[in-house]
């Protein structure tokens, strides 16, 4: 069975499907004919489903990515330029979460939009790894700690000059590390290919932007994620499985906090050539 299914009583024989498609698979051959993917090229086709978007007469039937389950974009849902500068700007980092647990449903909801993300070639190889037990949580952020200590014990190692701050706070109950977040999420992804960790990025950018519209803050775990590098042990403890070199931990929660203003950045610099 082809790939590729055209309704001829809807088709308008533009050649968008064929223009658009990223591998340039698709052959068409001018008015008179319609699109088509000879079968020796449908071995190179990566399921992005261009073909079936871009078309606006709906003529256009994938095997994998099937006209049905691709939702009409609603004009009425799109946000102006305004929106969406206000959109991106009011993102902020939450360090303050409420003693609630965040529903699975929430954050399989939050999954599923992430997952619509980019990713390389469309291979679609990132996975989610989910910890929302308290204890757990708290255990993973004192073997940070821990790590932590010893490297302040050994005078030949490269210390960052806020790691005894940090320590310093969590023997006083204070959890530098987690922020006492109710839940974990883990983007990770098999390699070897690199530019995995940006599949994953964009991924876990996608799930922070969407998450303020449910109430919650996300906070990058980035003392968690330098220590999982630094110490193969805490990588197990999160669950990663060794044959996945990509990774990198969010932190969840309703957040405590409300912010009223959108913060000045540097100006960007721009080198035009």
């Amino acid at each position: 069975m082809s790939l590729l299914t055209i309704d001829q009583k809807k088709c308008k024989q533009d050649g968008l499907c064929a223009a658009d498609c990223p591998m340039g698979i698709i052959r068409f051959e001018g008015k008179g004919h319609y699109p088509e993917i000879l079968p020796e090229s449908e071995s190179m086709c990566i399921r992005c489903g261009h073909c079936v978007a871009v078309c606006p007469h709906g003529a256009l039937d994938h095997l994998d990515v099937p006209l049905a389950a691709c939702t009409a974009i609603d004009k009425a849902l799109a946000i102006t330029p305004a929106q969406a500068d206000q959109f991106l700007r009011s993102r902020r980092s939450v360090r303050q979460f409420k003693d609630k647990p965040v529903e699975k449903a929430t954050l399989q909801q939050l999954i599923a939009t992430a997952r619509y993300a980019p990713t390389a070639s469309n291979l679609q190889l990132v996975e989610w790894l989910v910890i929302d037990d308290p204890q757990r949580l708290h255990l993973i952020a004192a073997q940070v700690i821990d790590w932590m200590r010893s490297l302040l014990q050994d005078p030949k190692a490269t210390v960052m000059p806020y790691y005894p701050m940090l320590v310093k706070a969590w023997d006083a109950g204070v959890d530098t590390i987690l922020r006492s977040a109710p839940c974990l999420v883990t983007a990770m992804a098999p390699g070897p290919a690199s530019v995995r960790m940006i599949d994953l990025t964009l991924a876990l950018s996608y799930l922070e932007l969407a998450a303020p519209q449910y109430g919650l803050g996300t906070c990058w775990a980035g003392l968690l994620q330098g220590a999982m590098l630094a110490n193969p042990s805490l990588k197990q403890a999160v669950g990663i499985p060794q044959e996945y070199p990509f990774h990198f931990p969010l932190m969840i929660g309703y957040s405590k906090v409300r912010y009223y203003r959108l913060p000045e950045r540097k100006p960007p610099i721009i080198h035009w050539r």
